[in-house]
This record gives C-alpha cells, sequence and structure tokens, in this order.
C-alpha cells in the first residue's frame, strides 16, 4: 500500500525525535546570491569541501560553487572551476570525484521556457573534470553510486508517459563506459513508492555495511493553493533482490531554523542534500531550504548499525 506524504508526515510526527542540533550554514564570496541545494562535506585531496547552489533571490540562473570552511563560514573557493548548473551532487567511483548538476536549456520549440538534464563530470581533482555523461532530456535526480561488489548503481527518475510526475528507478551496469540514454531509460521504475499525484526523487545513495543500499530522498507535492510541499526521506534497498523497505520521512520544514524562501509557495520546501554518518550513531542531515538557504540537522542515523 502506498502511503501519501500525508500519511507519512502524519507517521513522523508521532514518531519524531527532538533533533540534536540545527544549524544555519553561512557563505562568503558570493555577494548578495542565496546558496541553497548543498551536498554534504567530502574531502577531496585531504580538503574538506562542499558544492553548493548559487542564485540570485528573484532568479533560476544558476551556478554551482566549492566552498571551503574558515571559521565556520563557508567560503567560496576562488580557484575552483564553477559550472553553470542547478542542484550539486557528488559519488566516488573507482577513486575519482563525479559531480552531477542539473542544466538546463532553452526549448527550441518555446525560447522563453527552459529545458533541463542531468550532466556528469569525473576527476582526481577539481582541475582535471572531464564531461563523462549527459542524461536524458527532462530528467533530474539521476544519481549513481559504486556497489559493494563493484558494479555501479543507476538510480533514475523519469516524468511524464513513464514516471508520471517523477518515480524513481534502478539499474545496474559494470562500468561508467556502460551508461547510456537507453540504460537509464529502460531501467524498471519502483510503482508502489509514490501516488500519482505527488512524485519523488533520490538525493543521495549510501552502501551499508550488509551490501544494502541506503537511500536519502526526497518527497513532494502540491497543496490545493498550488504550494510546494517537500519533505526529506529515507528507504533501503537490496540492489540483487529490488527488495526495499517502505518511505519513512528524515526531516520536515520545522525542524530547521526560520529562513525566508524564495517564494511563497516554496516556504515547506526541504530538499535533501547528503548525509554525514558519525560514530556515535548520529547523522547530520545538509539540506536546502525554502530554494533560498542552506541548514543542516543532527539526528539520529536512519542506518544505524548497518
Amino acid at each position: 500500500m502506498i502511503m501519501s506524504s500525508k500519511e507519512l508526515l502524519k507517521e513522523y510526527k508521532k514518531n519524531a525525535m527532538t533533533p540534536f542540533e540545527v544549524e544555519k550554514l553561512e557563505f562568503a564570496g558570493v555577494g548578495e546570491h542565496d546558496v541553497y541545494n548543498i551536498t554534504a562535506p567530502f574531502l577531496l585531496n585531504g580538503e574538506r569541501l562542499l558544492a553548493g547552489r548559487v542564485e540570485a533571490r528573484d532568479s533560476e540562473e544558476s551556478n554551482i560553487y566549492f566552498f571551503t570552511k574558515q571559521d565556520g563560514v563557508w567560503v567560496k573557493k576562488e580557484d575552483a572551476i564553477t559550472f553553470k548548473m542547478q542542484d550539486p551532487f557528488i559519488t566516488f567511483i573507482q577513486n575519482e570525484l563525479v559531480i552531477g548538476g542539473v542544466e538546463t536549456y532553452p526549448l527550441p520549440e518555446n525560447k522563453e521556457a527552459l529545458g533541463w538534464r542531468t550532466v556528469f563530470y569525473k576527476g582526481k581533482t577539481l582541475d582535471n573534470l572531464e564531461k563523462i555523461f549527459v542524461g536524458p532530456k527532462g530528467m533530474k535526480d539521476l544519481r549513481l553510486v559504486e556497489q559493494s561488489d563493484g558494479t555501479i548503481g543507476v538510480f533514475t527518475r523519469p516524468q511524464g508517459e513513464k514516471g508520471g510526475r517523477g518515480k524513481i528507478g534502478y539499474a545496474c551496469i559494470e562500468d561508467l563506459s556502460d551508461l547510456t540514454i537507453e540504460v537509464i531509460e529502460n531501467a524498471p521504475l519502483f510503482e508502489d513508492q509514490f501516488l500519482d499525484e505527488e512524485w519523488g526523487g533520490c538525493n543521495e545513495i549510501h552502501v551499508l555495511k550488509d551490501g544494502t543500499l541506503g537511500v536519502l530522498g526526497h518527497i513532494g507535492s502540491f497543496d490545493e493553493k498550488g504550494n510546494r510541499h517537500y519533505y526529506s526521506m529515507t528507504f533501503q534497498m537490496n540492489p540483487v533482490t529490488r527488495e526495499r523497505t517502505k518511505l519513512r520521512l528524515l526531516a520536515i520544514r520545522n525542524n530547521f531554523l526560520e529562513a525566508e524562501a524564495k517564494r511563497s509557495d516554496l516556504v515547506d520546501v526541504v530538499f535533501s542534500g547528503g548525509l554525514v554518518r558519525h560514530s556515535n550513531g548520529t547523522a547530520t542531515l545538509y539540506a536546502g531550504i525554502g530554494d533560498a538557504c542552506a541548514q543542516s540537522i543532527t539526528i539520529v542515523d536512519p542506518f544505524l548499525g548497518l
């Protein structure tokens, strides 16, 4: 039985625990621009970095910048590459950084409207990142993960005739060179996760000790006034059998600090960015809030013991 986002929210509120710590991330080197929909911090060649979506409050024209933390503030890394993309995400495959984002482009049939697609780059340093793949037109939330057996899991999120407003699919490939549009478009969907009038997607995949995958994602819906509601969610998946646990919410907007939103219809938006798991049984979730700021929240590790 598919649970609606309202039912998941009711279940979450019934069992929710008070977060251990909540923080609004501060950024420097971006002028008056907002930074949101961030990755979790990650290490690259001994340097702790974070990537974020940077844009003006009244615009959808975005750049991805890299930041380093100095005296509690995330400062733009001036010598790092930037991308004209949205919603960055990272993973490591065969000891190389793989970073992706959403690239927008004018639609040939309507120059005033934008299409979008997911683009991947890889490299051992930020100085030598090369474009390796451009995803299908109209698909966001495309994610990759190197699995415990060395194969690569491919999580998709088609929309339209296949996928409706957005459903999660999964395929497995042997190597990055095997990633094709056909593999993505033919990935079987998990049909029992989202109602047709709602949608969801993957944001980050964690390989757990037993070889299963811990998925950090989001579920979204519209209310009767057209306002968007996004919640952070998780589930576990066995990549061999495709068996999954049911969705459960990880965090909602009320868990975070007060902050302005980009628009009035985006007030209740938590967009999962990344999860850092700690040895003491907690984890820190990094998220975009209201399409206007970035915050982190420390909670019980959703994959505790795995």
